[in-house]
């Protein structure tokens, strides 16, 4: 200690020896010792950073884990590096400093700040770190990791700022923390979104809610997309058409939205598509009919087993066939209906397992809507549409052999037509 008293007084002593006035000396012996403190800790701590990192990154590519990896990421060993200096600069403040004590309380006071902020960017280099490094492991991949590492970053920062007060003031933390209890609305107020998103990202996060990858729908912000990220205040939505919609996070619990999750997790990805058949089209079928009908393959069976059942009930019932509305009669929207069933059986993508049926819907000015609704196996996306359309290009083909008609608006080249024969 005593040699490191007489460097500070190097200049002092020479000063002095050569006639300076004493005050004169002290001043210039001052500046000196801080210009040279100043000089040594950025080539101290350049070095320092330099060392430190090298060594972690050349340990860190010896070793398995990706942890360390992270560590470097997140600079953990920059902000270790700076530590050293720091410990150089409050063991030479006193020397450098000495016979100016508020000069020094001030100094020392600049550097427990600075090492409270220190201390901070390397607690939240760990988090980064941790949260990266969870984000690789598949029990995390779709959890809201982000948002619980920005609520712990924000503790850390609002305990840092109660020390720095506490250090700049002299006051103890029971202060302050007495202080933030009477401001409670303010900081309530102040703090609303990051409250609110916390509580959303537990509640997401505990009752399963979304996940990160999951194609969430919500109409009232656009959105229509897989999420990519959930953080502390907002959710992320990369759409289908590469925009990205922000949502906040509690909007997921305040507002109904759609996950898709059930379905990707499904057997199939559900059909659920109507034909508009022209009511006029729809008549009774004479024997005639049930001849030509037969030649078509998947109905063949059907209408035979179904006329000879009609058949039966009608001699016992004793019904007049010479009119068809007498009795029970078969239809061609009951044989085309009959024939969409079979259809969707017999397609390679349709999931056999899960619901499908070919039903009417109510009558509508448009006709009558004959639904399909059948479960495609193949969920995605371009592959479905591809599927969906498959099938009713061919239901829509095979509507005129069975003498029905497709409702659709007349269209000028219609009107044309029928002036015509006019």
């Amino acid at each position: 200690m005593e040699n490191l008293n007489w460097l500070t007084k190097l200049v002092y002593n020479y000063l002095r020896e050569h006639g300076f006035e004493e005050q004169t000396a002290f001043n210039i012996n001052l500046l000196v010792n801080v210009t040279i403190l100043l000089v040594a800790v950025i080539l101290f701590d350049w070095i320092c950073r330099k060392v430190v990192v090298q060594a972690f990154k050349a340990f860190s590519d010896k070793t398995k884990t990706t942890f360390d990896d992270f560590l470097v990421e997140s600079n953990f060993p920059k902000y270790v590096g700076h530590v050293i200096p720091l410990i150089l600069v409050v063991n030479l403040i006193p020397a450098i400093f000495q016979g100016l004590e508020d000069w020094k309380i001030a100094v020392m006071a600049i550097t427990d700040v600075y090492l409270i902020i220190l201390i901070i960017w390397i607690l939240r280099s760990l988090v980064k770190t941790t949260r990266d490094f969870l984000k690789t492991k598949e029990a995390f991949r779709d959890k809201p990791v982000d948002s619980f590492a920005q609520v712990i970053i924000i503790v850390f920062w609002i305990i840092g700022c109660l020390f720095i007060f506490s250090t700049l003031t002299g006051k103890s933390i029971l202060y302050f923390l007495g202080t933030l209890g009477a401001a409670s609305a303010v900081i309530l107020l102040v703090f609303k979104d990051s409250i609110l998103g916390f509580v959303a990202s537990i509640q997401v996060s505990v009752n399963d809610m979304v996940r990160v990858g999951d194609w969430i729908t919500l109409s009232k912000y656009g959105a229509d997309g897989d999420v990519f990220e959930i953080n502390l205040t907002t959710v992320k939505v990369r759409n289908f058409d590469n925009t990205i919609t922000t949502i906040p996070t509690y909007a997921l619990i305040s507002d109904s939205f759609q996950n898709w999750r059930g379905m990707q997790n499904s057997g199939g990805r559900r059909i659920k598509r109507a034909i508009y058949i022209k009511t006029n089209s729809v008549r009774f079928l004479t024997k005639e009919d049930l001849a030509k009908f037969s030649k078509i393959k998947d109905v063949a069976d059907y209408i035979e087993h179904r006329q000879r059942d009609i058949d039966n009930f009608n001699r016992e019932h004793k019904y007049d066939k010479t009119n068809l509305v007498n009795g029970r009669n078969q239809t061609n929207l009951g044989i085309f209906r009959k024939y969409c069933d079979e259809y969707l059986k017999t397609h390679p993508a349709t999931n056999k397992d899960m619901t499908m049926m070919t039903r009417h819907l109510a009558p509508t000015p448009q006709g009558i809507p004959l639904e399909i609704y059948v479960f495609c196996s193949d969920k995605r996306w371009v592959n479905y549409e591809r599927i969906m359309a498959d099938i009713f290009e061919h239901l829509i083909a095979a509507v005129p052999y069975f003498d029905l008609e497709i409702y659709e608006l007349p269209t000028g080249k219609d009107f044309h037509i029928q002036q015509e024969q006019v």
